[in-house]
């Protein structure tokens, strides 16, 4: 779970400026408002050689119901029953059918319409095409969130982005961690440590403006896979959505931030919340470009002017294991797809990664993940170093330089003995890929790593055992589905579900791949189709991807530069939260606020869960790096079928 909630001391606040887009209210209104019921589809669409299923929801029983699924002309061109009911929704909602016309095959924009006798419900528009095509548009609508998200002096101008944004990073003070309470506020001053750096560039974190190792890298190495593994969809191969030269943004800050001469580690950029005395990056609702001179003079706002870099320890520290695990992995990612192209480049990657995996604390007490820790609470740490050492084994293995004392095989050792004892811990395939819990690719690059290598002996965990613990996680996504009458394979109600549910999509393609079966190849489809429409809402969650989206995102830059209607400029790509247990109503000065009528009002309380397109509503729109790059790895394997 992410818990950024905006704080404003009372020494900050001002009047609210609330300045309210006119909206038009019909966008914003889930698909089909008959009282018959709702149909929720996949609103970017359906592969054409692909299982195909939408749902059908009312408030009453519809034992015989027919559909027809209808061409952009009107014209009938599939009919058939609706399924057997799967469940209730909620106490409004007590009946959901699913509609299966997998028989249509013909490429077009569709709509499906249900008959219950008593009325008609209607779907909203959907394509049909080739698998290559049907995500294309989506997948370069994230790299477009993405470039939005840059900081520094190669900003990429859009009506988004106008101006560079903080400058003043390529200077950077660093400081000791403070002491902080569970929201980040410290107390006194920062202590400041007499060394700048330069820690211009990267990605802004979510809707704030901080940089963090923890998330960047963990966007990075599923970015970077993404490049390697399918250069025709993400990398240069593809005339719409090419990630090299963002990855390779992404790769240069990680660089950056770690003194590879001196051994230092250095994991976050700016403060999130103040005190009486200091103003933080959430203390404050503005365009990114105004923070170089903020009120300059003015000594409250001298960190929001003049960020603090922050470091892990003194040169040589041991660093937290989830962060040595993944920001390895991201780094020898970058030598595998840059060592080509750029061997300089992807020498200093490498060199890298190997000493910070090598510096990692494998006894930690407390894990390092922000400041405060409570706004990425992580647990797990040994699914990072797998995925660390199998990055290194599989950038050493494909001709990357020797350096002693350690060779692919000792990193592919390493690899095999943090999966065995991320086999054997409590959080064992209790999760979904995401932030939390990468194990959702480091198995999956493990076993490609253990193939590379001739599948030798004497490791501590073999191929069956990994895929076995792959198919683990899964079944528990469908002992989860089970209970959901949209077959969402994680709970509605926890948090991040809309990155979980695309991560589930990704480890179903793996899993498939690996094994050389489509077993979960519908399940794969069905769980990404829930994220993009196909729930209770009748919402994709992923802003621009659709008909129905969201419009009005806790994200500054969004919310100061874009509509809140959905018309453009939006920020396209960004992947929310999504629905959620929990709500809030924090506002800030300067925050332009969406229509108070709620049209998603009417379907929450199913299951526990909630969903409201709000901006003060963080819980449920805001965007972030980390949300965001598991979407782009399941269109990409969708585009290449790996369904």
């Amino acid at each position: 779970m992410r818990t950024r909630l905006l704080h404003t001391p009372a020494a900050l606040v001002g009047a609210l400026a609330v300045l309210v887009a006119p909206l038009a209210v019909a966008a914003l209104a889930p698909a089909s408002a008959a009282a018959a019921g709702y149909v929720r589809v996949n609103q970017v669409g359906y592969p054409d050689a692909g299982s195909k299923r939408a749902y059908f929801m009312t408030e009453t029983a519809a034992p015989v119901t027919t559909f027809a699924v209808r061409d952009s002309g009107g014209a009938r061109v599939l009919t058939g029953l609706v399924g057997p009911c799967l469940g209730a929704w909620s106490a409004r909602f007590g009946f959901v059918y699913p509609v299966d016309f997998t028989g249509l095959t013909a490429a077009g924009t569709y709509t499906i319409a249900v008959d219950t006798g008593n009325g008609t419900a209607v779907s909203p528009h959907f394509r049909v095409c080739g698998g290559s095509s049907v995500y294309r548009r989506a997948l370069s609508n994230t790299l477009a969130f993405y470039q939005v998200q840059r900081d520094g002096p190669a900003f990429v101008r859009s009506a988004l982005r106008t101006a560079a944004a903080h400058l003043n990073d390529r200077h950077a003070m660093t400081y000791r961690t403070p002491t902080v309470d569970g929201d980040g506020v410290f107390r006194g001053d920062l202590r400041a440590l007499g060394r700048r750096v330069d820690a211009g560039g990267g990605w802004w974190d979510a809707g704030d403006y901080l940089k963090f190792v923890h998330t960047t890298a963990y966007a990075e190495a599923l970015l970077l896979t993404g490049v390697r593994d399918d250069p025709a969809q993400m990398g240069a191969g593809s005339s719409t959505s090419d990630f090299t030269a963002e990855v390779k943004f992404g790769a240069s800050w990680l660089l950056r931030m770690w003194d590879d001469r001196r051994r230092v580690f250095y994991y976050q950029v700016g403060i999130g919340s103040g005190n009486a005395h200091t103003a933080g990056d959430h203390d404050l609702w503005r365009l990114p470009q105004r923070d170089d001179h903020y009120r300059r003079g003015d000594a409250m706002y001298r960190y929001i002017r003049h960020r603090p870099v922050f470091r892990l320890g003194p040169p040589g520290a041991p660093i937290s294991p989830n962060l040595a695990g993944r920001d390895s992995a991201a780094l020898a990612l970058a030598y595998q797809v840059f060592k080509k192209t750029d061997p300089g480049f992807a020498a200093r990657c490498l060199r890298s990664a190997r000493h910070i995996f090598d510096q990692a604390d494998l006894n930690p007490r407390q894990l390092v993940t922000a400041i405060p820790f409570d706004y990425y609470p992580e647990t797990e740490w040994r699914d990072d170093m797998e995925l660390g050492a199998a990055e290194l084994d599989l950038a050493l293995a494909g001709g990357g330089p020797s350096e002693p004392p350690h060779d692919a095989a000792y990193y592919l050792g390493q690899a095999a003995r943090w999966a065995a004892a991320y086999m054997a811990s409590p959080d064992d395939a209790s999760d979904t890929l995401n932030l939390y819990d990468v194990s959702g690719l480091a198995h999956y690059e493990l076993v490609r790593a253990m193939r590379q290598a001739g599948d030798p002996s004497g490791l501590d965990v073999t191929e069956g055992q990994v895929l076995a613990d792959m198919r683990k996680a899964l079944d528990r996504a469908l002992t989860q589905a089970s209970l959901d009458p949209f077959q969402f394979g994680y709970a509605w109600a926890r948090w991040d579900t809309a990155t979980h549910g695309a991560g589930l999509s990704v480890m179903a393609s793996e899993y498939d791949e690996l094994t050389g079966t489509g077993e979960y190849a519908d399940w794969s489809g069905r769980w990404l189709a829930a994220i993009l429409g196909a729930n209770a809402w009748g919402t994709s969650l992923v802003v621009g991807d659709g008909s129905v989206f969201p419009h009005c995102l806790q994200h500054q830059v969004a919310n100061l530069r874009g509509t809140l209607d959905g018309r453009r400029p939006v920020l396209l790509g960004a992947c929310v939260e999504g629905p959620n247990s929990d709500q809030d109503d924090g506002t800030m000065p300067g925050m332009r606020l969406g229509p108070s009528f709620d049209a998603f009002k009417p379907f929450n309380g199913g299951h526990g869960a909630r969903w409201r397109d709000a901006v003060q509503d963080y819980p449920n729109t805001e965007p972030a790096i980390d949300l965001t790059a598991p979407t782009a790895l399941a269109f990409a394997r969708a585009m290449r079928g790996l369904r």
